[in-house]
């Protein structure tokens, strides 16, 4: 009879396995399909044939390329502009001790829970007001609205639990609450900064309803925006080898990061969890 802890590993693994197969096999088929022309996109195969032909076409069908970079552009600007705010602000609500303060980090919290249909007229006029429309700025400032809330709140988790000591000390000495912030409370805050980033790249390479209501041309589109406006030769045509192309393109650069930065997202997301 086997014993019962050989067999608590053994249905565990199996569990695991389960669990590995189900959230890799769509995009592993989504890949095999990438590489499948005409009538084979019909047939079901589990081994990719690499034929290049989905991906040569999709970037001289369209300007596919520079969507990729637009997408590049919008996702890096806003991780930048929501850490950089977003430590600022971590500092004032975590460290400086005026009247409100709870009342607004619930408030910040809020506004993270809203969605975006929620805000899109507004955040349609205000665009339109600034002269941003059809502009890779004004995705980023509608992006900003998506991430900096959280960026703000989780920071501010993270920060309230460093050691008061650390500050007092470099006070002694002379800093400047600038200088504290970027020279004792940046270094500690690596895998916090790691997570958040994270997050908010993911949200603004995904974003699709911004991008979608705030540009007009092919040239100023992100990718999520020109992956669902792939279309065939006619109207009852549907590309899906385009589609599967295009969708694996837009996917390895978040596995590429996921992967650079693995260790820093799992401690960030620990202490959070642990801190919060």
């Amino acid at each position: 009879m086997m014993p019962r802890s050989l067999a608590g590993r053994v249905g565990f693994c199996a569990l695991i396995a389960v669990i590995v197969l189900f959230s890799v096999f769509p995009f592993y088929y989504a890949v095999v399909s990438s590489f499948k022309t005409g009538s084979e996109l019909f047939e079901v195969t589990y081994w990719p044939t690499f034929d290049m032909e989905n991906y040569i076409s999709i970037f001289t069908e369209q300007p596919f390329g520079r969507n990729v970079l637009n997408s590049v552009i919008v996702a890096f600007s806003v991780v930048a502009l929501s850490l950089g705010l977003g430590v600022l602000a971590s500092y004032a609500l975590a460290r400086v001790a005026f009247r409100g303060r709870g009342l607004l980090l619930v408030t910040i919290l809020a506004v993270s829970m809203f969605p975006q249909v929620a805000v899109l007229s507004g955040m349609f006029e205000m665009i339109r007001a600034f002269g941003l429309f059809n502009s890779l700025p004004g995705l980023i400032l509608a992006n900003m609205v998506l991430t900096l809330p959280f960026t703000v709140w989780v920071l501010t988790t993270f920060m309230t639990e460093l050691p008061k000591e650390l500050e007092e000390a470099a006070f002694v000495d002379g800093a400047t609450p600038l200088q504290v912030v970027r020279r004792v409370f940046l270094p500690l805050m690596g895998p916090a900064l790691a997570a958040t980033g994270l997050l908010a790249f993911i949200v603004a390479w995904n974003e699709f309803l911004f991008a979608l209501t705030f540009t007009l041309s092919n040239e100023m589109r992100t990718v999520p925006v020109a992956i669902a406006l792939i279309t065939g030769a006619t109207q009852y045509e549907l590309p899906w080898g385009n589609i599967m192309a295009a969708s694996v393109i837009v996917t390895v650069p978040l596995i590429v990061l996921v992967l650079i930065f693995q260790r820093r997202i799992v401690a960030g997301l620990t202490a959070g969890a642990v801190k919060g």
